[in-house]
């Protein structure tokens, strides 16, 4: 992306305001306090998944845990517990870290459609999207607190896996549970310091779609999945 204008737009800020323009000096404050720091501190990962189970049941969404060698027997049950029979992923490296290319291999054998997202295919993606009964991606980081999947959405991993088929399955591997938002932010934010590409387009996802917007009556698949699962990974 290209930022057009900025200096103008920004001489013309400071004009506003009437007064010069500040273009060095400006250092970050340092508050008294950081209450946000302080939420969770101490926890361990183990820790970690127990405040996100709790949490998932407030969220309605259900809660597995598994290790690598049981996670394609565990995400078996789910998706057969789900009907699935049209699924979507992401081309993620993790599906062969995870011992799931073989695995999607195997539901196709048995009669299942298999998606992984092509950036290639173009729109051909979301419209299989849009018709399949199961979305699975990978989490990049994990709020605790809030029971909220992080994925830094790319080429390779569409927004619409989370957001079209009727149900979404989220594989957390465990070491990305962080305490909460606070994290996160902190991990973009350097990550740009340092001059890493960062995504264009971050989800965060806290279960499946609801809204109580009208007369705080709480309805649950307004605009996405109606029934979430998160399979944390140890």
């Amino acid at each position: 992306m290209v930022i057009q204008k900025q200096e103008a737009f920004l001489d013309k800020l400071a004009a506003t305001l009437g007064r010069e323009r500040r273009t060095e000096g400006v250092e970050r404050p340092i508050w008294s306090v950081s209450p946000q720091l302080e939420v969770y501190q101490g926890f361990d990962q183990d820790d970690l998944v127990d405040v996100l189970e709790k949490q998932c049941a407030i969220i309605h969404t259900d809660f597995r845990r598994t290790d690598k060698a049981g996670l394609a027997n565990v995400l078996k049950e789910v998706i057969i517990g789900y009907e699935g029979k049209s699924i979507i992923v992401a081309k993620d490296p993790r599906n062969k870290d995870y011992g799931l290319d073989g695995f999607y291999e195997k539901l196709q054998q048995v009669g299942r459609e298999v998606h992984e997202w092509d950036a290639t295919k173009g729109k051909e993606n979301q419209v299989f999207a849009e018709r399949a009964d199961i979305g699975i991606n990978f989490s990049d980081m994990t709020l605790a607190e809030s029971a909220t999947i992080t994925l830094f959405n790319n080429k390779d991993n569409g927004r619409s896996i989370s957001l079209l088929p009727r149900t979404w399955i989220a594989i957390i591997p465990k070491s990305t549970l962080v305490p909460r938002m606070t994290q996160v932010a902190k991990h973009i934010h350097e990550a740009t310091q340092q001059g890493h590409a960062v995504s264009s387009c971050v989800s965060f996802i806290s279960g499946p779609s609801n809204s109580a917007d009208i007369e705080m009556n709480l309805i649950v698949g307004v605009h996405g999945p109606i029934k979430v699962t998160y399979i944390v990974v140890d």
